[in-house]
């Protein structure tokens, strides 16, 4: 049955009182996707996640990328390129000329639609130099529609830094602790609030830090309970889940 075919059958039975309105919603998440043969755009992913395309950009050719980005424009569809350079930014701008590019994080957003409303997170950064990292985080999840509120520069080495925040930062559904060097700061942090810690290591750091691993091994060892972590550099994943948690938190 083609999609046409699909949609007809879907609503017929919503007309007749088969189903009722949230599950043809469901129904809906499952319909297929846009084949343009080698790229596949999930266009149903924000009902089934509440958070619509996010395309890496590394990798791809610019055809590829082009052809992203036409579709995005025909379907009015919010999306986001992730790891986007400026040049790619800027090939890409005359087909969607809503798409703001953000800079420090690397980010391309382009949004049709405003994005439901979502509870408030906490972006935490040890130093000015996990910043790229904190900042793609802070972009996903205020893409996603949640009131975000940064705290750079306030890791272990200073860790009186980080407490005249603390009230703010209990005040939030979700935080996230970017961290580099020996990635103590989520098991800090998490030792403080009553809030899930999503922590990510970052690849900051001299020889041992080995690009991350000393950090990621430090966080998935978290003395703290109430950290979970994700892979190193990858601000995308927590502001991802960031988002995933604090819609939750809003809709109680």
């Amino acid at each position: 049955m083609d999609l046409q075919n699909s949609l007809r059958e879907l609503l017929n039975s919503l007309k007749r009182g088969e189903l009722d309105v949230d599950e043809v919603v469901e129904k809906l998440s499952f319909l297929p996707y846009e084949d343009l043969d080698d790229v596949k755009l999930d266009w149903h992913r924000s009902i089934r996640r509440g958070i619509g395309e996010i395309i890496y950009t590394p990798g791809k050719s610019d055809e590829q990328l082009i052809k992203i980005a036409k579709s995005l424009s025909e379907h009015r569809a919010n999306a986001i390129f992730s790891r986007m350079t400026k040049d790619k930014y800027e090939m890409l701008k005359s087909f969607l000329p809503n798409m703001e590019y953000r800079d420090d994080s690397r980010l391309a957003l382009c949004r049709f639609e405003t994005p439901i409303g979502r509870g408030g997170v906490a972006i935490i950064a040890a130093g000015s130099s996990d910043r790229p990292v904190a900042e793609e985080a802070a972009g996903v999840a205020e893409f996603a529609g949640c009131k975000v509120k940064r705290f750079y520069d306030v890791g272990v080495a200073g860790i009186h830094r980080l407490f005249p925040y603390l009230p703010e930062i209990r005040k939030s559904s979700a935080i996230v602790v970017v961290a580099g060097m020996e990635g103590a700061l989520p098991s800090v942090v998490a030792g403080l609030v009553s809030t899930l810690v999503i922590a990510v290591p970052t690849s900051v750091g001299y020889g041992a830090s080995f690009g991350g691993l000393a950090a990621l091994l430090s966080m998935l060892n978290a003395c703290s309970g109430g950290v979970v972590v994700v892979n190193i550099d990858n601000g995308v994943g927590a502001g991802i889940a960031a988002a995933l948690v604090a819609a939750k938190d809003e809709a109680r």
